[in-house]
C-alpha cells in the first residue's frame, strides 16, 4: 500500500472530519467500515487510486474513527451519520456523489440515499448490515458478531498486535497469508488512539441507538450494488441478494476468493466492477429521461 496522501479536515454540520482529497472528476466519497482501527485509508488505501485517475475520490474517516472527532452520538444511529455526511458534503462541495463504501460506512450511505435521494448518483456497497431479518441476519439482540470481536479485542490485556492480526485473518481476509504487515500496523496503530479506546471503554451506548432500515431500502431511487465477498465472516452471499431485491434499483456481484474487505484483498478485480458499474449509470439515468426513452415504455 502506498504513504498516506496529504490530510484534510472540515466542518460537517459541527462534526470535525478527517479525509483524503484524491484525483479529479466526479465526486466519490469512500466510507470505511467499523472493525477496530478502521479508517478510510486502511480500508481503502490499496485501491483508491485506482479510482482517482478519473474520479475525485473524498476518503472520509466516520465520526468516532481515525483522526476524525470522537464525540459520542445521542439518538439513531444512521440518521446521525448521515445528516452530517450531507453536511460535510456541503462543505466540499460535493453537491451530488457516488459513494463507495464497506460494512459500516455501506449502512451509512444506504440511509444517506433513502433520506438524501438529491444527494446521491449511485452506491456500492459491500459486507453492511442494514436489516435484521433473512438467511443467517442478525438480531438487533444478539448475533452482534462485530461488535463481540471489538469487546474481545479490547478487553483482557488490551489490545495487541497478535489480537489485531487475528481479527482481520478470521473475519475480513479470505487469505490469512496475503495480509500485509502495513496493514496491520495501520489498523493495530489506529486501535491504540485514546478516543477510540475510550468509546471502547464505555459500557452505554455511545455510538448512538442502533436502526434497523428495511423501510428505508424501499425508498432508494439511486443504483445500488451490493459486491459480496463470497466468503464473507459475516453473512453469506444470499443476505445481500435479498437486499438487491429489497431495493427498487438492487444490483448484486459476488467475488470470489475474498471476505469482508474484497477492495484490499482484490483490488484491481473490486476496480474493474466498480468502475463499470459507476461509470454506466450517468449515460443510464440520462437514456431513462430522455423522450426517446420515455416513448419506449
Amino acid at each position: 500500500m502506498a504513504p498516506a496522501p496529504p490530510s484534510h479536515y472540515a466542518d460537517g454540520g459541527g462534526v470535525r472530519y478527517h479525509y483524503h482529497d484524491l484525483g479529479s472528476g466526479p465526486d466519490t466519497i469512500f466510507l470505511h467500515g467499523g472493525g477496530p482501527g478502521c479508517t478510510a485509508w486502511s480500508d481503502f488505501g490499496p485501491v483508491a487510486p485506482l479510482f482517482a485517475a478519473d474520479r475525485r475520490c473524498l476518503l472520509v474517516d466516520i465520526h468516532q474513527y481515525g483522526r476524525s472527532e470522537k464525540s459520542r452520538i445521542e439518538g439513531p444511529m444512521w440518521d446521525h451519520h448521515a445528516v452530517k455526511t450531507v453536511a460535510l458534503m456541503d462543505a466540499l462541495d460535493a453537491e451530488r456523489a457516488d459513494f463507495v463504501c464497506n460494512s459500516w460506512g455501506g449502512t451509512i450511505a444506504l440511509n444517506l440515499a433513502a433520506n438524501y435521494p438529491e444527494r446521491v448518483r449511485s452506491l456500492v456497497v459491500t459486507g453492511s448490515m442494514p436489516v435484521f431479518y433473512g438467511p443467517l441476519a442478525p438480531l438487533p439482540e444478539g448475533g452482534r458478531r462485530g461488535r463481540n470481536a471489538r469487546d474481545v479485542y479490547y478487553g483482557g490485556e488490551g489490545p495487541t498486535r497478535e489480537k489485531m492480526r487475528a481479527l482481520i485473518t478470521r473475519l475480513e481476509w479470505y487469505d490469512p497469508d496475503a495480509l500485509p504487515e502495513e496493514t496491520l500496523d495501520l489498523r493495530y496503530e489506529q486501535s491504540l488512539d485514546p478516543g477510540e479506546r475510550a468509546l471502547a471503554a464505555m459500557s452505554d451506548s455511545p455510538r448512538g441507538q442502533w436502526q434497523d432500515l428495511t423501510a428505508e431500502l424501499g425508498r432508494i431511487r439511486a443504483p445500488v450494488l451490493f459486491l459480496w465477498g463470497m466468503q464473507d465472516a459475516f453473512l453469506t452471499p444470499d443476505y445481500p441478494l435479498m437486499l438487491a431485491r429489497m431495493v427498487p434499483s438492487g444490483n448484486l456481484h459476488v467475488m470470489g476468493r475474498a471476505s469482508h474487505h474484497p477492495q484490499e484483498e482484490r483490488p484491481q478485480a473490486y476496480h474493474s466492477v466498480v468502475s463499470g458499474f459507476l461509470d454506466v449509470q450517468p449515460a443510464a439515468v440520462a437514456q431513462a429521461g430522455s423522450p426517446a426513452a420515455a416513448g419506449s415504455r
